[in-house]
C-alpha cells in the first residue's frame, strides 16, 4: 500500500513537472508569438497603419533637423523625431533634382530605372510636339515645368494658379509607338510605376493625394496609367499672384502663401474631403505635399539676409523663418490628425526631395555657365547657343518653337550633357578635362569632389545614352560652383555635392518599437517607397524600380523570416 502510494507521488509530481514544462512552453511560445506580432506591426505586418502621410520640405538638410532639434526651434518635428526614427544619413540617388528626387520617394528607384534626370531633359527618340506624324529629326528637349500649363501657350503669362486647367500642346513631345505617333505626356515620359498605382491597385478602397509646385508638369506622379493619384492638386508657384502681381517666389514670405495652399489641401483631406474641401471624399491612403519655402529662403543671397551664416548650418533670418513657418505647419497637420483620430493609424514621413549648395558661402562660386559656354565656342553645339528650347521665338520655354535633333546641356550645379552627335564623345571629354580650373574657359571641375562621368562608368550607373535618355556625359562641379551669372539666388541643388544630397528623413510609425531612436546607417531615399508599401502591408516588389534596383525598405521596417 505504502508502495503504491509512494509510487503514485512520484507520478503525480512528473505529471506536475511535464504539465510545468508545458505551461513554461506555451508561455514562452506566446511571449514570442507577440514579440512576431510586435515586430510585425512595427515592420508593416499585421499594421497598424491605414494611411501614410508623405512630406517634402525642399531643401531641409540633416543638418537642419540636427539643429532645429537640438536648438528647439523646430518643436513639432521634435515630438515626431521624440515619437518615430530619425535617420541621420540619408542621402539622394545621385541626382538632386526635383523630379529625380522625388522619383525616388514614390518609385524607389534612381534615374536609371524612374528615366528622370531633371524637369528639364532631352530625349534622342522624341519628335517635336509640333511632329504629330512623326516625320521629322528625332531629338526633344522636353521641358515638364511651370511651362506645361496650357497658360504658357505661346509663351503667355500665367496667369491661373492651376496653370490654365489643362495641358500646354506645345509642351508635349511625341513618340513612335507600335508604329503610331503617339502624344507624350509626363505620365508617359516616367518608366517605371509608382506607389500610387500599386496602392490603387492592392489595397481595397484605396484614394491617393498629391500636392506640388507645378501644376501640370507633375502629372508623372499618376506613373504610365495616368491614373494613380486621385486628387492631383493643381497648384502652380510661378503664377502670377493677383494680390502682389509676382509669382509666388519673389520671397520666403511670399512662398509660405503658395505652401499654405497645400497645408489646407491636407487639412481638407484629413478631413474626409477632396483638397479643395468642396467634396466628401476617403481620407487617403497615401497622400502628401510639396513645401517650397524653405528651399526659396536657402536660394536666396546672404546680401538679403538668404542661405546660411557659416559652413556649420547656421540658418540665416530666412533660413530661420522658413524653417519656423514649415514646423508651425507641421504641427497644424499632425493637430488635424489627432483631432480627427488618425494619428495612431497614420505613418508620417518627413524628408525632402533635394537639399541645397553651398550652405557655406565662402565656397559659393558663380562664373556664369561656363560648361555651356566651353561646349558651344569648341563646336559641339550650335556657337549661338541654339540649341534645344534655348532658342525660341518668343524666348519663353515651350511655346512650340524649339529645334529638334540639336542636343543639350541642363546646368545648376551640375552639368547634363546630350551631345548632338554622340561619336564626339572622346573629344569632348578631352576638351572638358583641358579646362578643369575656375579660371577662364574653364568649367571649376578641378577639386577632390568633382568629376565628369562618362562612358561605362555613366551607363552603369545611370543607363546607357544610346537609348535616348541618360545624358551622354555628367559633370559635377566643385562643390559651391553654380553656372549661373544670377544675381539673385546664392544656393542651388540638382548635382551630388553634400549640401545637395544629405538630407533629413524623419519617420514616424504609430505602436513602433524604438521610440526616439537615430539611426546612423547610409540609406538612400529610394528606400521609402518599399518602406511605404510595407508599411501598408503590400509587397515592395510591385514596384519596377524597387524589383530592377533591389531597393530594400529602410531599416527597422523590412519583413523578416
Amino acid at each position: 500500500m505504502k508502495a503504491v502510494s509512494k509510487r503514485r507521488r512520484k507520478q503525480s509530481a512528473i505529471y506536475a513537472a511535464i504539465a510545468l514544462l508545458a505551461g513554461l512552453h506555451t508561455a514562452f511560445a506566446a511571449a514570442g508569438d507577440d514579440h512576431d506580432r510586435d515586430r510585425g506591426r512595427e515592420n508593416g505586418r499585421n499594421s497598424p497603419v491605414k494611411h501614410v502621410l508623405l512630406i517634402s520640405f525642399d531643401g531641409l538638410h540633416q543638418q537642419d533637423v540636427a539643429r532645429c532639434i537640438g536648438a528647439n526651434t523646430c518643436p513639432n518635428l521634435a515630438l515626431l523625431a521624440n515619437a518615430g526614427t530619425t535617420y541621420a544619413n540619408a542621402y539622394t540617388p545621385g541626382l538632386s533634382d526635383s523630379f529625380p528626387g522625388l522619383a525616388a520617394l514614390v518609385t524607389g528607384g534612381s534615374p536609371k530605372s524612374a528615366g528622370l534626370f531633371y524637369d528639364v531633359t532631352y530625349d534622342r527618340t522624341l519628335y517635336a510636339p509640333s511632329d504629330s506624324n512623326c516625320s521629322g529629326p528625332t531629338g526633344w528637349n522636353v521641358v515638364f515645368d511651370e511651362t506645361t500649363g496650357i497658360d504658357a501657350v505661346n509663351g503667355g503669362a500665367l496667369t491661373h494658379l492651376d496653370g490654365g486647367g489643362a495641358f500646354n500642346p506645345q509642351a508635349i513631345p511625341h513618340a513612335l509607338v507600335n508604329g503610331v505617333c503617339t502624344p507624350v505626356y509626363p505620365h508617359n515620359y516616367i518608366k517605371t510605376n509608382t506607389v500610387f498605382e500599386v496602392i490603387k491597385s492592392h489595397v481595397r478602397g484605396a484614394r491617393t493625394a498629391w500636392a506640388d509646385k507645378h501644376a501640370w508638369g507633375y502629372d508623372w506622379l499618376n506613373g504610365p496609367s495616368g491614373a494613380g493619384v486621385d486628387d492631383l492638386s493643381r497648384t502652380e508657384i510661378n503664377s502670377i499672384d493677383p494680390a502682389t502681381n509676382t509669382n509666388f517666389t519673389d520671397l520666403y514670405t511670399h512662398t509660405e502663401t503658395f505652401d499654405n495652399l497645400h497645408v489646407q489641401s491636407l487639412l481638407n483631406e484629413i478631413d474626409g474631403k477632396d483638397s479643395t474641401g468642396q467634396t466628401s471624399a476617403p481620407v487617403p491612403t497615401v497622400f502628401g505635399a510639396n513645401f517650397q519655402t524653405l528651399s526659396v529662403a536657402q536660394k536666396a543671397t546672404v546680401a538679403n539676409k538668404g542661405g546660411y551664416l557659416d559652413a556649420s548650418f547656421t540658418p540665416g533670418p530666412q533660413v530661420a523663418g522658413a524653417i519656423a513657418y514649415l514646423d508651425n505647419a507641421l504641427g497644424r497637420i499632425v493637430a488635424e490628425l489627432k483631432q480627427r483620430n488618425l494619428y495612431d493609424s497614420t505613418a508620417i514621413i518627413v524628408t525632402a526631395k533635394h537639399g541645397q549648395s553651398p550652405a557655406d558661402s565662402s565656397k559659393l562660386v558663380k562664373n556664369g555657365d561656363t560648361l555651356s559656354k566651353l561646349l558651344e565656342t569648341s563646336g559641339y553645339l550650335d556657337a549661338n547657343g541654339n540649341f534645344g528650347q534655348n532658342s525660341t521665338q518668343t524666348g519663353n520655354l515651350n511655346d512650340g518653337s524649339g529645334l529638334a535633333g540639336t542636343g543639350f546641356v541642363q546646368t545648376d550645379d551640375v552639368g547634363l550633357i546630350w551631345l548632338r552627335d554622340q561619336s564626339q564623345l572622346p573629344a569632348v571629354v578631352k576638351t572638358l578635362k583641358a579646362n578643369l580650373s575656375c579660371n577662364a574657359p574653364g568649367i571649376c571641375a578641378d577639386g577632390p569632389q568633382a568629376y565628369i562621368l562618362y562612358g561605362q562608368q555613366l551607363a552603369n550607373r545611370f543607363g546607357d545614352p544610346a537609348r535616348g535618355r541618360t545624358p551622354d556625359i555628367i559633370v559635377q562641379p566643385n562643390p559651391g560652383v553654380i553656372y549661373t551669372s544670377s544675381k539673385s539666388k546664392d544656393e542651388e541643388h540638382g548635382g551630388n555635392s553634400p549640401d545637395d544630397s544629405h538630407l533629413g528623413l524623419v519617420v514616424y510609425v504609430p505602436h513602433a518599437h524604438h521610440a526616439g531612436q537615430v539611426n546612423n546607417e547610409r540609406v538612400l531615399t529610394t528606400q521609402v517607397a518599399p518602406t511605404i508599401l510595407q508599411l501598408l502591408d503590400v509587397e515592395p516588389g510591385l514596384l519596377q524600380a524597387v524589383a530592377l534596383e533591389g531597393t530594400r525598405a529602410l531599416p527597422g521596417f523590412e519583413h523578416r523570416d
